[in-house]
């Protein structure tokens, strides 16, 4: 039996730290043996979900990055069979250079992909490839009572698709087969272009999704007047080899070392003044005339992985990252939130908008077609818990939902209007474990 540590442990935001027993098993039946005797417990990887879902007061969390192994790849298709607890890091150092890259990835590749599985996680190609379960070939499930099961969308669909999204409260994801996606080089051919405000961003953004497969924008929501919501749309796809320079070698990763935010810097450091000069400087930094360039799948993927422990930068009250999705209809909550969040006084030091196209099966996943955008706010914010919950009714209002992953605070009572396939996931749930051992400070605040 792996021994379990008492440890503090908490989301990637630091609003909810906990002490823990933590157990990490490395063997596929001490995980069986482990979930047997458990009366609560959750899987957790990297512990990249913002808020509380990969943790559980008074009950065991099983650390999964002790099964990390990548169990078998089919080079002709690009079919990989791993453990849970391998990195979308992992993957993309060692298949990239084979000629593979991860179908969907999230901002950073330091998530497994247990948890990819589980928080349904999206990328900048949602528009046109979807979220990350809907390239889940076939899924390893370990039941309440130890026993395996698996699962895909043809074979016990309805326990692969309450998996998916399902933020590890069907059971732990053990191991999982997964499509790649092909790439003749480990470059992209990326082009930056600047939006004066937010109705042309949006506007620019839509016309341009129908024609690329990755886009994202970042929002200035520093900007006032008629510059209100100005941003950049970075967009582009994988490079070709006839797009690289001669004797260029088409699988040279460019995945720097990163530096480290060495403490908790103080509050004060992001404040309205830093962050509107930080903006000006990145909104000036990019070309008054779009030109698609060559850059590393590091710099239009995962930016903020040059920086390890970039959460310190909000000091010790941590933040808050809010992220919702509406539809087309409800567009105009875009441009409210960031007022609202502004009236605050909070400063989001990183906001991203994308869009979205159709959503997959599972009850739970976030991403349903129309515009998602999330902001980073430091917690320390006065009256930011009011406007949140505000901004929620409004959000469930227009049909749309927040994302459980980032999530720390919504109210129980909004997220059956917010997922309304939430009986059919509950019911899925009940079967696989009748006596609810799979449970999660999300879980328990939401009461489901």
């Amino acid at each position: 039996m792996t021994q379990a540590q008492r440890r503090v442990i908490s989301g990637w935001g630091r609003t909810s730290p906990i002490t823990a027993e933590v157990a990490r098993p490395d063997l596929d039946n001490a995980v069986s043996a482990i979930v047997q005797n458990a009366d609560k417990i959750v899987a957790r990887g990297l512990g990249r979900s913002y808020g509380d879902a990969a943790q559980v007061g008074g009950g065991l969390t099983l650390d999964m990055t002790g099964l990390d192994r990548i169990l078998s790849f089919d080079a002709s298709t690009g079919v990989v069979e791993v453990e849970a607890g391998v990195s979308l890091d992992h993957l993309i150092r060692t298949l990239t250079p084979q000629g593979w890259f991860v179908p969907v990835t999230p901002g950073t590749r330091y998530v497994t992909v247990g948890g990819a599985i589980a928080s349904d996680v999206h990328g900048k190609n949602h528009h046109a490839v979807g979220s990350f379960g809907q390239h889940v070939v076939e899924l390893t499930l370990v039941a309440a009572d130890g026993s395996l099961i698996t699962a895909s969308a043809d074979h016990n669909s309805d326990v692969f698709w309450a998996t998916v999204g399902g933020m590890g409260l069907t059971g732990v994801i053990l191991r999982a087969k997964v499509q790649m996606r092909a790439v003749e080089t480990a470059r992209m051919l990326a082009t930056t272009q600047r939006s004066a405000n937010l109705d042309d961003l949006m506007a620019d953004m839509a016309s341009i999704d129908a024609d690329v497969p990755y886009s994202v924008a970042w929002v200035d929501t520093s900007a006032r007047g008629k510059r209100f919501g100005r941003g950049l749309i970075s967009h582009g796809d994988h490079a070709k080899r006839t797009d690289l320079p001669t004797g260029a070698n088409p699988f040279a990763l460019g995945l720097p070392e990163s530096v480290e935010v060495p403490a908790d810097l103080p509050a004060i450091t992001l404040n309205r003044y830093t962050v509107a000069a930080f903006n000006e400087l990145w909104f000036r930094k990019a070309p008054r005339n779009a030109t698609p360039i060559l850059t590393s799948l590091a710099d239009f993927f995962h930016p903020l992985d040059m920086v390890n422990k970039w959460n310190r930068i909000y000091g010790r009250p941590g933040f808050v990252q809010y992220q919702f999705v509406v539809p087309d209809s409800g567009a105009e909550l875009i441009g409210k939130s960031i007022r609202a969040i502004a009236a605050t006084g909070g400063t989001s030091f990183l906001t991203v908008l994308k869009r979205f196209g159709v959503g997959n099966q599972s009850p739970l996943s976030f991403p349903i077609q129309g515009w998602t955008l999330a902001l980073d706010i430091p917690a320390r914010i006065d009256g930011l818990e009011q406007v949140l919950d505000k901004l929620d009714e409004r959000v469930a209002e227009a049909g749309g939902r927040v994302y459980l992953s980032k999530d720390a605070r919504l109210r129980p009572e909004l997220l059956a209007t917010m997922y309304p396939r939430l009986s059919q996931w509950q019911e899925t749930r009940r079967t696989l474990d009748p006596q609810g051992i799979f449970r999660s400070d999300l879980a328990v605040r939401l009461d489901i």
